[in-house]
């Protein structure tokens, strides 16, 4: 790691936790700037952290998606893959990470102007993966992804330096308001919560199961969720929801009889390319945390 000093704009895994109010733009765009997004909708992006879109994929298109998930998820060499992430008690996939380098139908989608244009219009700039995944919760137990911020963890495991990322999280099949779907805190990407305690080596290994290094503390969560509120996301497959990289969000487990699948990706700013990690003693692999920064065009 480069001993060099740097100004951490959002410290983190600290003696104790600490919040710092964000200094850094929410839409990076100027106002008018051409793109899909209207205007109306990106100042409700600025404002709550997201963007909720009903249909992102079509009706016709939806099906090629589904059949591209259930095929990589059944394959034994992707389930053998490090890329991929099996759930403890099942042993089912529960994720694969860097989908867009395994399969070329989410390559494709990667490179959808509904997707990346968004992006870019959003951070302002060209853009490139910083992450990409396909995420399962089958019914009947699969367990959720507890409170936190992705920026905490970008940045002080993989290195970015500014909040100039973004990601969405297309359904691929219907989520209901009972089957573990996404929620998000309205408004908390204006507040950086720095969490307490020091990162483990390979912390990555454990995490992607099961978060434990950069998780808040109930006290935090609890004002959090007092001053924000909170915002349960439902919607058909194909629907989709754009959020800040500093929305403090979580879901819950499934345990209902009915499957919640989505395309997770991560665009960051060529401008905002990822450094030395702020609060880890290595970096993360490259299949979590990007370093080939060219823009998808």
């Amino acid at each position: 790691m480069s001993t060099e000093t740097r100004t951490d704009l959002y410290p983190t895994r600290g003696v104790s936790e600490v919040a710092t109010p964000r200094v850094d733009p929410v839409v990076w765009s100027p106002p008018g700037a051409r793109g899909p997004i209207r205007q109306s909708d990106l100042d409700g992006f600025e404002r709550d952290g997201f963007l909720a879109i009903e249909e992102l994929i079509g009706p016709d298109e939806i099906g090629t998606y589904q059949a591209e998930l259930n095929r990589l998820i059944t394959d034994p060499a992707v389930k053998a893959d490090e890329r991929s992430v099996v759930e403890p008690t099942s042993q089912d996939v529960r994720s694969v990470f860097e989908v867009h380098r395994i399969s070329e139908v989410f390559a494709k989608l990667v490179h959808d102007e509904r997707v990346v244009g968004r992006a870019r219009q959003i951070l302002g700039s060209d853009v490139y993966v910083h992450q990409s995944r396909i995420n399962v919760k089958p019914g009947f137990g699969a367990s959720g992804f507890y409170w936190h911020s992705d920026f905490e963890t970008w940045h002080a495991e993989d290195g970015l330096p500014n909040m100039r990322a973004v990601s969405v999280s297309i359904a691929l099949t219907e989520n209901y308001a009972t089957n573990g779907g996404l929620m998000i805190m309205p408004g908390s990407h204006r507040t950086f919560l720095g969490c307490a305690g020091e990162t483990p080596r390979d912390n990555y290994k454990k995490s992607l199961q099961m978060q434990d290094a950069g998780t808040p503390s109930d006290e935090a969560l609890t004002k959090f969720a007092d001053r924000h509120g909170i915002r349960l996301f439902t919607g058909s497959a194909g629907s989709a929801t754009w959020f800040d990289c500093n929305a403090m969000h979580g879901s819950g487990d499934n345990i209902t009889p009915y499957p919640r699948s989505n395309v997770f990706i991560v665009f960051n700013s060529v401008e905002n390319a990822a450094v030395e990690p702020f609060a880890a003693p290595v970096r993360r692999p490259e299949f979590i945390g990007a370093r080939d920064f060219t823009p998808v065009k």
